[in-house]
C-alpha cells in the first residue's frame, strides 16, 4: 500500500522513458538518461521495488482502472484493493480475471524484475488488460499478495486463496458474468484451481477458458471440467505455442517461447489469446445450442 513516507521511483533517481524502460536520472539537470538501472545492494533494491509497486498502481489508475477496496468497515489505508475495469458491479457479458504469482508483486505486476531491467511492458499486466477490452471483455485484476497492515492479517484477505475467495463472492458473483477467462501466472495457477473447487457449479458454468503461465499448480487441483478448458504455456527451448504434452489429468502444457519463468506471460501473450478466443466460439456455440 502507498504511503506518504515511501520514497518514489524519480526519489531513487530514476523514471521511465517513452518505451517504459526504467533509467537513471541526470543527476544535475533531473532529465532521464539512457543509462539503465544499477544495483547496489538487496536492500536498495526491494525499496526501489516498493516504490515500483506504488508507480504501478497509480499507473492503472492512469489507464482508466477502478480499485476497489476491502472490507469496506475499515479505512482505505488499513483495506486490500483490487482494480478493474468497470467502476460499479454490474452485469457482464464476458470477464477476464488475471491473477499473478507469489511474493512481492502485487496488482498490476508480472515480475519486479521485468519492471526493473526490462519494460513496464512485460512486466505488468497493461499490454494484457488493453487486449482483453479490445474484445468486449471487462477486467479484473487481483492482488492476492497484499495480506497484511501493520502485521495484522487483512480481513477477507489474510492468505492469497483467502483474498481471491473474497473477489470471487465480492465481485465476481455479484458481477454475473455470462463468460469468464482467468489468466494466471506461476502460482497463481495454485489459486485457481482452488477456486475451481471452491465454486465449482460457477466454473463448470461460466468458466470457459484458463491459461496459466508456468504454472506451479499440482495435477490433483485438475478436474475434468479445468482439462478441457485449460493451457499451461510453460518455460521450454522449443518454439512458441508448440504442444509439449497433453495429458487427462492436467491442462495441455505448450511452450511459452522462452525459459525465463517471470517472461512466460509476456512471452506467449498473443497465442494465449488466440487460445482464449478459440474457447471463447466453443463455448458461445454450447450456449446457443441450449438455448434452442
Amino acid at each position: 500500500m502507498s504511503g506518504a513516507a515511501r520514497k518514489t521511483v524519480k526519489d531513487f533517481g530514476y523514471g521511465f522513458n517513452e518505451n517504459g524502460r526504467l533509467r537513471q536520472l541526470d543527476s544535475k539537470t533531473g532529465e532521464l538518461t539512457d543509462k539503465p538501472f544499477q544495483f547496489i545492494d538487496q536492500s536498495h533494491y526491494e525499496d526501489l521495488g516498493d516504490a515500483i509497486t506504488d508507480y504501478v498502481y497509480e499507473l492503472m489508475d492512469q489507464n482508466g482502472l477502478t480499485r476497489h477496496y476491502f472490507p469496506e468497515s475499515v479505512p482505505k489505508d488499513k483495506a486490500t484493493f483490487i482494480f478493474s475495469t468497470f467502476k460499479e458491479v454490474k452485469d457482464i457479458d464476458k470477464l477476464m480475471v488475471i491473477i499473478h504469482g507469489s511474493g512481492v508483486v502485487r496488482a498490476g505486476q508480472w515480475a519486479r524484475s521485468l519492471i526493473i531491467n526490462d519494460s513496464l511492458n512485460s512486466g505488468t499486466v497493461l499490454p494484457y488488460v488493453k487486449l482483453a477490452q479490445s474484445r468486449g471483455y471487462e477486467v479484473i485484476i487481483t492482488n492476492t499478495n497484499d495480506n497484511y497492515r501493520d502485521n495484522k492479517a487483512i480481513e477477507g484477505s489474510g492468505s492469497p486463496e483467502k483474498h481471491a475467495d473474497s473477489v470471487w463472492k465480492k465481485f465476481i458473483q455479484p458481477s454475473n458474468p455470462k463468460k469468464i477467462a482467468i489468466v494466471a501466472h506461476s502460482y497463481g495457477g495454485v489459486i485457481t484451481t482452488h477456486l475451481a473447487s471452491k465454486f465449482n457449479d460457477d466454473f463448470t458454468q461460466k468458466v470457459f477458458a484458463v491459461a496459466f503461465t508456468d504454472s506451479v499448480h499440482g495435477s490433483r487441483g485438475i478436474d475434468r471440467h479445468l482439462a478441457n478448458v485449460g493451457v499451461n504455456f510453460v518455460t521450454s527451448t522449443a518454439e512458441l505455442n508448440k504442444v509439449l504434452s497433453k495429458s487427462e489429468r492436467d491442462v495441455e502444457r505448450r511452450s511459452a517461447g522462452t525459459t525465463k519463468h517471470e517472461m512466460t506471460s509476456y512471452k506467449c501473450m498473443e497465442k494465449l489469446f488466440e487460445f482464449v478466443d478459440e474457447k471463447e466460439i466453443k463455448f458461445s456455440g454450447t450456449i446457443k445450442k441450449d438455448e434452442m
